[in-house]
């Protein structure tokens, strides 16, 4: 499909939204709306406050007076984290039979909730880390191994997550993972590269290896530090790019995603992609590692937002 098509459409760029990824989710916005914008289409910024009410029963009700008041007739979801990322939004369009980006629901759901998703890496026969799930209202201390690591078990941008190296910081750790959810995970930590591989119109792009200077992946690494390194193509032997890859894109196709993703994992020192999360709705910001991908294969920023619109109208 050529730009000219996606003329005919009104498109909302939804962006914010209430989750901790608020501010994220604006620069991911903005820089969407403004490479349409540049294509000549017709594009609405939709910003849902930080404090909008993803409780309120007449949510359903709301959106279609939003959209029918707008004009907008398909949807680009640029929102990260709980309400955009989780299916629930996803939910109100499919009712109201609004096209937009990105993976379904279910997908969508699955996703977000790593608790669901890893379950299902299992049945594939995709590694993950070893995992205890804790819960917020009813746990006890557990006995894991050390170094360990500690992250909300929904949400993203590793907010919430530490690395713990000694049993007397675990109770710190845990306690901020549940500042974020109702449920935490504890998983083994493993040695190896961090490497990210993002799936675009269901074939993955190439393994971009990340060196942050602090321990993790962490958010300020992500979105603060321009120390953070990214190696593009990772310098990895071709087989293990290859394998990566494979399991990214199977990660991906297991959980029911379509259009896009991106896959987060450990290369282990014995060689093995360790599947960690499948992000449903990657970050598009100037820092973010979907558009970098991109880039390695001669597609540039407005190309990548033409084609991501393209799954509103796969599904």
């Amino acid at each position: 499909m050529e730009c000219q098509f996606w003329k005919n459409f009104r498109i909302g760029i939804f962006m914010g939204g209430p989750s901790a990824e608020h501010e994220i989710s604006l620069k991911s916005g903005e820089a969407v709306y403004t490479a349409l914008k540049e294509l000549g289409l017709d594009v609405v910024p939709v910003i849902l406050p930080k404090d909008f009410d993803i409780s309120a029963d007449n949510l359903e009700c709301l959106f279609k007076e939003l959209l029918q008041e707008s004009g907008i007739d398909l949807v680009f979801n640029a929102l990260h984290g709980n309400f955009g990322e989780d299916g629930k939004l996803q939910k109100i369009l499919e009712k109201l039979k609004v096209p937009y980006t990105g993976s379904n629901s279910r997908a969508s759901y699955l996703g977000m909730n790593k608790v669901a998703s890893r379950k299902i890496f299992q049945e594939a026969g995709i590694f993950i880390p070893k995992y205890k799930v804790l819960d917020k209202s009813n746990f006890s201390q557990i006995d894991f191994t050390f170094p360990c690591v500690v992250k909300p078990a929904s949400g993203g941008s590793s907010i919430g997550v530490s690395i713990v190296e000694k049993e007397e910081n675990l109770p710190q750790a845990i306690t901020l993972a549940f500042d974020y959810d109702e449920k935490i995970i504890i998983e083994e930590y493993i040695p190896g590269k961090e490497v990210t591989v993002a799936i675009l119109e269901e074939r993955p792009l190439p393994v971009i290896q990340i060196i942050p200077r602090q321990r993790f992946y962490s958010y300020e690494a992500k979105y603060k530090d321009k120390h953070t390194a990214y190696l593009l193509p990772a310098p990895i032997s071709k087989s293990l790019q290859e394998k990566a890859q494979e399991q990214a894109i199977k990660a991906h196709r297991s959980l029911g995603c379509s259009g896009f993703s991106r896959v987060d994992m450990i290369l282990s020192r014995e060689g093995e992609p360790v599947v960690l999360e499948v992000n449903t709705i990657p970050g598009l910001t100037c820092r973010s590692l979907l558009p970098k991908a991109a880039q390695a294969v001669n597609i540039n920023f407005p190309q990548l937002c033409i084609k991501i619109l393209k799954s509103a109208l796969a599904k």
